[in-house]
């Protein structure tokens, strides 16, 4: 049976209309029916959330954590809720989508926890008999009303990452979810209302992208924050006038397999950081560097495992591989595993696809112009290559337009530190897959996989201003 979500428009359920039917990726049936905001609409959510400035800004530390602190034991008492729809919008199996509303849970945990600590400092000014008698001090303050836009692959958490910091800040918001995967947002949106957030602090609302225009251009938003494709991201930073943009967009992540690694321990983490969710995460194992001295080991037992993934109805707790978002995005990946192929790749596993469900596969001898290894794939591949010169890997993992994470096993320490130093990305996971992250650690990327960092006390920081104060004591 359908069920019927409103959205949210300066805090209040709305059932404006049943415009979007929002699908189960596995069945294909029309799974929930939401209603889809128009520019009017968004025009008053700005509206609101501007009025609400004021009220957000006077809330004190204990009331805006007792919001936060609200959602945590909400989502918590509606995790199997939570868990259930995400893997009917998002065709994730049911094990990632336990996993996602545990990290939604510790995320507005962690902002409830930053609240109190959004910081100041004394500077002395004294610094020449000029500023003799001169002392500053520094407060945060919010930036102002919010744009925000989230993507379809982590529909919880990657809202919660812009949600939860904007409310410990202090912040009114404005968020279009993912037209494909709103529920979560909703949802979120739902327990916002619960709270005694001020009226117009928050609008939720699912809308076509030609109607989400405002969000980027307006003036009264002082702060746009994107996560998804790079070139929708590039664009809309374009467009964003005067206000700061932050982007969290694609990679096409690397991970380096040493032979002083522990082999089983590296396919265990790699089998996961490559198609855990179908593959669709911006940070997933994309690119696999193994030193020659273990490759053809590492690769027959990674081959064995990936065989070995059970795909299918993401329901199903035995499930590994789900589908992919659409029949369209699993067909542009086949025909890129295709093209590779055709231009001498050899494809050890998988290759097949079936509607959306793209089977988990692996390849060897890529070209790297070929866009399954220079562009982000975004589902269940991997490409894999041998190297036997340290310095020469680090500098192909370098040879891409992006850089998020990147991923490397070594147990030498100076290898590990040479990495850090070296690697054009945002984030170097040493003894793990790039797929790693915990949601207080900064995370962004460089190049075209974006600008600024999430994390919620990173995230606090790109929504509030410092201000000064100087005081001068007459002597």
């Amino acid at each position: 049976m359908t069920k019927t979500y409103p959205y949210y428009l300066a805090g209040e359920a709305v059932y404006a209309n049943t415009d979007l039917k929002v699908t189960d990726k596995f069945s294909g049936e029309v799974a929930y029916e939401v209603p889809l905001a128009t520019p009017d609409v968004l025009d008053e959510a700005i509206a609101a959330a501007e009025g609400a400035a004021e009220a957000m800004r006077n809330m004190t530390v204990y009331e805006r954590q007792a919001v936060l602190e609200h959602c945590v034991a909400r989502f918590r008492e509606r995790a199997d809720e939570l868990a259930e729809a995400l893997c009917i919008e998002a065709g994730k199996p049911i094990n990632d989508a336990k996993g996602e509303v545990g990290r939604l849970i510790d995320t507005f945990k962690i902002a409830a926890e930053e609240t109190p600590r959004i910081l100041g400092e004394t500077l002395p000014l004294d610094i020449s008999p000029r500023a003799k008698g001169y002392r500053g001090m520094t407060q945060r303050v919010p930036i102002g009303p919010c744009a925000f836009i989230s993507p379809f692959n982590f529909p919880l958490n990657l809202a919660a990452h812009k949600v939860a910091p904007a409310i410990a800040a202090g912040c009114p918001f404005v968020l279009k979810p993912a037209s494909m995967t709103p529920i979560g947002a909703l949802v979120i949106g739902e327990i916002l209302a619960e709270t005694d957030l001020p009226k117009g602090a928050f609008s939720i609302l699912p809308c076509r992208r030609d109607s989400a225009d405002l969000l980027t251009e307006d003036d009264r938003l002082k702060l746009l924050s994107f996560t998804g494709s790079p070139d929708v991201g590039w664009k809309l930073k374009a467009r964003a006038g005067k206000k700061p943009v932050v982007l969290e967009l694609g990679g096409n992540a690397a991970c380096v397999v040493d032979n002083d690694w522990d082999i089983d321990d590296a396919v265990a983490r790699v089998i996961i950081g490559a198609f855990y969710q179908s593959g669709q995460s911006c940070i997933g194992v994309q690119r696999l560097y193994v030193h020659t001295d273990v490759y053809d080991t590492f690769k027959e037992k990674l081959l064995t495992k990936t065989e070995a993934l059970k795909s299918g109805d993401p329901k199903d707790p035995e499930t590994f591989i789900g589908p992919m978002i659409s029949e369209s995005e699993a067909e542009r990946l086949h025909g890129w595993i295709k093209d590779a192929q055709d231009r001498g790749a050899t494809l050890l596993c998988g290759g097949e696809r079936d509607g959306n469900m793209l089977q988990a596969s692996l390849l060897e001898n890529v070209p790297a112009d070929c866009e399954l290894s220079a562009e982000e794939a975004f589902g269940p591949v991997a490409i894999l290559e041998p190297f036997d010169d340290y310095d020469a890997v680090l500098k192909r993992v370098n040879d891409s337009r992006f850089g998020l994470q990147a991923g490397i096993f070594t147990r030498d320490i100076y290898k590990a530190q040479k990495a850090w130093d070296e690697l054009e990305v945002g984030g170097v996971v040493i003894g793990d897959v790039p797929s790693w992250r915990v949601d207080h650690m900064p995370y962004g990327g460089v190049k075209d996989s974006g600008i600024g960092r999430e994390g919620i006390r990173y995230a606090i920081e790109d929504m509030t201003e410092l201000r000064l104060m100087v005081v001068r004591t007459p002597q």
